[in-house]
């Protein structure tokens, strides 16, 4: 991975991931539609969705157009997947045909995401998290499980600082920091030799950075144009988010809900002060995966959902 890149990267999602939990909140105002519109969009065609899979969109309260897959049985529990860093939803599909089969599948895309509409604001927490939770107003579904991967993480964190946990059955948080101790520890990049690389190449290098097992080229080249679909001043304002490590820390503690934390060993520590201090808190380390571990070893994380969904959440 570029070193700049990386760096930003580390700094960014260390510092919102630092900054983490910090939550509960206010009642959030309803999404201004409640209709869900069924639209195919263009990236969403040229992706082939399988045919259960459906495509929708919601107008958020600042009036953005955000996207989401849906699939599964609409009177199911509820599963809400949000992707990381740049990345869209559909990122998630391993987990949307497994556990459509029982479950009611929504995967989101943030805004400036995925095909969400690309405003030019909104990116930071409190807005964000906003937008997730009128997601789940605009679902109008009891409790659902928030499922947030990196960036994501936190974009779920903060939504519980916008909304509370009254609509929460669970939390499964993916490979971030969650403001617990001890704080992430980097060592910053040796200096590169020459000019930084420009945009493009960057992200694909990042993109290639996510996983440890080989995934297909055309699958990276998917990845790549999708993330390269945020544009690059906002994909730096979202490494930058302007929060404490104890704003997502307060959040974990503050959700009443059972956790799952699923992460590799760079986040062990954390997991262990977590698993210590909070009641209902479950760990699971993958240690032979890339950070993108739901695709990696998709097999393995849907059994480790599974398992943490029938024993704590609905049983």
């Amino acid at each position: 991975m570029p070193a700049g890149l990386l760096t930003a990267m580390r700094h960014g999602l260390f510092l919102a991931a630092s900054l983490l939990f910090g939550l509960l909140a206010v009642g959030v105002p309803a999404a201004q539609s409640r209709v869900r519109v069924h639209v195919a969009s263009p990236a969403a065609q040229s992706l082939a969705l399988p045919r259960a899979v459906t495509d929708h969109f919601f107008l958020s309260s600042d009036g953005v157009q955000l996207h989401y897959l849906e699939a599964g049985p609409p009177s199911a529990h509820t599963l809400v997947f949000v992707p990381g860093w740049t990345m869209p939803a559909w990122i998630w599909m391993p987990q949307i045909q497994a556990f459509s089969r029982q479950y009611h599948v929504i995967a989101f895309d943030p805004r400036g995401q995925g095909d969400s509409s690309i405003p030019d604001n909104g990116y930071e927490p409190e807005r964000r998290g906003r937008d997730i939770a009128e997601l789940v107003a605009h679902l109008d579904e009891p409790k659902v499980v928030l499922v947030g991967w990196s960036l994501g993480v936190l974009d779920v964190l903060a939504s519980i600082h916008v909304a509370g946990d009254r609509r929460l059955a669970g939390l499964i948080l993916v490979d971030n920091s969650v403001g617990e101790e001890p704080a992430p520890q980097y060592h910053p990049a040796p200096p590169r030799r020459g000019p930084p690389p420009n945009h493009e190449v960057a992200m694909r290098s990042f993109v290639r950075g996510m996983f440890h097992h080989r995934q297909p080229a055309s699958y990276l080249d998917r990845l790549t144009l999708a993330a390269l679909r945020t544009p690059e001043a906002a994909a730096r304002r979202l490494l930058a988010y302007p929060v404490p490590r104890s704003y997502w820390r307060e959040a974990v503690y503050a959700a009443k809900v059972p956790l799952l934390y699923v992460i590799r060993p760079l986040w062990v520590a954390q997991g262990e002060n977590l698993m210590r201090n909070r009641p209902d808190t479950e760990m699971d380390v993958f240690a032979d995966a890339g950070h993108a571990l739901f695709v990696d070893d998709a097999a393995r994380f849907n059994d480790v959902t599974e398992r943490f969904l029938q024993r704590y959440v609905w049983p």
